[in-house]
């Protein structure tokens, strides 16, 4: 699966994809990252991205001129892929749109900083809008490799577990059950039984079982939209 990341910091992105699985996943590839900085294609020689906003106002808005630019040049007008712009306005991330991207061969990711972005470009050249929680950052390189993480776990062979994502919190409704690995007793605290008895009926009962007490208590909203959905 392929990526393509405009940013004005692409030096943010690139430690993180350089890393661990992700880096895995390039090198054996499984993902193509792309980083694009959005100042490569600006005219002036001070490489100016930003103004001041139209009818006054605090803080800098990205201009459109060069955001355009540099996505019509990498993908094509229109653009070959969809391209998500992440921001709080967007619709809440979650676990199935991380299967729902993951389907696709191709996604780009525009990443605004400042005030924001000029509104041409969400209306004229963005497809999605994506936001990872409602609070705002200082720009959106980080919920990008929030989404890069998310999806590459979805694609066959990134994780070393093919079972691994499914499991996780969030992908059946609930939150993960607890985990234990060695040693068994550790500051006298043991390890519950049931792992330990090599009975896989009883081990996928209490993980179930602790899956739901942990949902119903620190996440309860998820079990009402479960009921909802079910009715």
């Amino acid at each position: 699966m392929r990526f393509d990341v405009f940013s004005l910091f692409p030096q943010v992105i690139q430690p993180y994809i350089d890393s661990s699985m992700l880096q895995r996943a390039r090198e054996n590839q499984l993902i193509e990252v792309n980083l694009h900085n959005i100042r490569d294609w600006t005219t002036d020689k001070h490489h100016v991205t930003d103004d001041m906003p139209y009818g006054g106002g605090g803080g800098m808005v990205m201009k459109a001129p060069p955001i355009f630019e540099a996505v019509e040049s990498v993908l094509g007008a229109p653009p070959a892929c969809p391209l998500i712009l992440m921001t709080p306005q967007g619709r809440p991330f979650s676990t199935a749109i991380a299967k729902e991207l993951a389907a696709l061969p191709h996604i780009a990711i525009l990443c605004g900083r400042y005030e924001g972005i000029d509104e041409r470009v969400r209306e004229h050249l963005v497809t999605d809008q994506i936001s990872v929680g409602d609070y705002v950052l200082t720009g959106g390189e980080l919920p990008a490799m929030i989404i890069i993480d998310a999806v590459s776990r979805f694609l066959p062979g990134v994780l070393g577990d093919p079972t691994g994502a499914e499991d996780d919190s969030f992908s059946n409704g609930l939150l993960e059950y607890p985990h234990y690995t060695r040693p068994e007793v550790f500051r006298e605290w043991g390890v519950p039984p049931v792992l330990l008895s090599g009975n896989h009926a009883e081990i996928a009962r209490w993980r179930r079982e602790q899956s739901i007490l942990r949902t119903m208590k620190n996440r309860p909203d998820l079990l009402k939209d479960k009921d909802q959905s079910s009715s």
